[in-house]
């Protein structure tokens, strides 16, 4: 298995992302478009993707969407294209981290040996986690609902325990963002409000009138057992 698989079709750059990445100990595969890049990960499993935008043929978001679909792999995107909208379409379609170019490849480098760290390395003591209808089991990073899995990406399942863990405590904004994307993130503040509206769309009956995800307005969100 590979660390990382890079998507990206500046090979210049993708040359330099990959050197500073092995610096730090990661095993790196490198493609060029996104059709390449689905045609591997139907034969290799890696533990990150990093993930283009722009890119002949099929595009990053295309991308993004088709993997999100097949399971949790962690993603982080790479994009020359800085705005918010385009940061929310990446987030909505379940990237776990967006970075705008030009990287920094230091920074890359330890961004994603944490999304590693903390997606593979963990391994709690008390590995259960229960809440009414919700059940997490930490060691397998998985979340149930009434005995169902559920597919969450990276964050939205950091930000689920963080919940959970704290249920019926109001947790502040931006104690959240910091907790599960860092204080030194890249990401906007509205990444949240994307995470809380895609996890209630996983765990509530009606998201729209969510019983567990409560918003305290001005403040942040509360998670109520049901």
């Amino acid at each position: 298995m590979k660390d990382v698989l890079l998507v990206e079709d500046h090979v210049e750059l993708a040359e330099l992302i990959t050197a500073f990445l092995k610096k730090e100990g990661c095993s790196v595969h490198h493609v060029t478009t996104g059709e390449e890049a689905m045609n591997y990960l139907q034969e290799q499993q890696v533990k990150v993707l990093l993930l283009d935008i722009m890119l002949p043929g099929m595009d990053g978001f295309a991308v993004c969407r088709a993997v999100r679909e097949e399971g949790n792999l962690p993603i982080l995107i790479l994009s020359a294209r800085g705005e918010k909208a385009d940061k929310l379409n990446g987030f909505g379609l379940g990237a776990d981290d967006y970075m705008e170019k030009p990287i920094d490849p230091e920074v890359l480098a330890v961004k994603v040996k944490a999304l590693i760290q903390r997606t593979y390395d963990k391994e709690p003591a008390d590995s259960r986690l229960v809440s009414g209808g919700i059940t997490i089991d930490r060691s397998a990073r998985q979340v149930y609902l009434d005995n169902r899995p559920v597919e969450l990406n990276v964050k939205e399942y950091e930000l689920l325990v963080l919940l959970v863990e704290n249920a019926g405590r109001t947790l502040h904004k931006d104690f959240l963002f910091n907790q599960v994307w860092g204080a030194d993130s890249f990401s906007e503040n509205q990444t949240l409000t994307v995470h809380i509206k895609r996890l209630r769309t996983k765990i509530e009956a009606e998201p729209k009138n969510p019983q567990r995800i409560l918003t305290v307005w001005g403040v942040g969100y509360r998670y109520e057992k049901v």
